[in-house]
This record gives structure tokens, C-alpha cells and sequence, in this order.
């Protein structure tokens, strides 16, 4: 069911998952990364209503660029009144979003099947 399209960027690949659009991220998603990544990110998100997941499993290394693609990404699907989630199992990358306060209003999940078996992500954050 899950197929490997060729990479838009060595650092991402996209493919649909249901009604989601999933970005992939590879590799080291620094500021290089990050300034490759960003225009296929503000296509996905820049829609109304985006469903979106963001998978990180295969990232090697994550510096605050990825931490600012997050965010970003969280931005504009919230303005876009869409969803958003992040998958993640990298330990470092857990810590670096629980750290940061991410994790709380982002909740990683393991796989992006149990990512889309959550109700809503970035969709569900409740202001305050």
C-alpha cells in the first residue's frame, strides 16, 4: 500500500496516506535542509483545511531549523483551520520537542497509522 515516491529534495518526500498529505523528512533537517524543505511545506499547508503528517522517523539529525519548520507548519494549518501531526521515535527529537514545549500542543505519535488514529492534532490546541 505504502510506496516510495522519488524525493522532491534529498531531505523530503511526499506521498498521500488516506485524505493526508505526509511529509517525509530525511536525513540531517538543518538550515540547508530547511531552506529546501520550506516551499513543498508552504504548498502543503497553504491550502484550506490541510490534513497533513509530518514523519521525522527517518531524520538523523535536528537542529532549531527543523524546530522552526514545525512550528511554521503548525502555523499555517492552524490558520487554515486543517490538522496537523507529527510522527516521531527518535529519542534526542522526543526530548527536543518536549523541551521546547512542542510535544504538548504537537503530541508525536510512533507511526503515522497512529498518528491518523488521533482525533485531531494541530486542530484540537485549546487557547487559553
Amino acid at each position: 500500500m505504502h510506496h516510495d515516491p522519488a524525493p522532491l529534495t534529498r531531505h523530503l518526500r511526499i506521498h498521500r496516506n488516506g485524505g493526508h498529505l505526509v511529509l517525509e523528512f530525511h536525513g540531517e533537517i538543518d538550515v540547508v535542509a530547511a531552506s529546501e524543505i520550506t516551499p513543498f511545506l508552504d504548498s502543503a499547508t497553504g491550502r484550506p483545511a490541510p490534513r497533513v503528517v509530518i514523519d521525522l522517523r527517518p531524520v538523523e539529525f535536528f537542529d532549531c531549523s527543523g524546530l522552526r519548520l514545525l512550528f511554521r507548519a503548525r502555523r499555517r494549518v492552524l490558520a487554515q483551520g486543517g490538522t496537523l501531526h507529527l510522527v516521531c521515535t527518535e529519542p534526542l527529537i522526543l526530548r527536543i520537542l518536549r523541551i521546547t514545549g512542542l510535544a504538548q500542543v504537537l503530541p508525536p505519535s510512533a507511526s503515522v497509522e497512529e498518528a491518523l488514529s488521533r482525533p485531531e492534532a494541530a486542530g484540537s490546541v485549546e487557547t487559553g
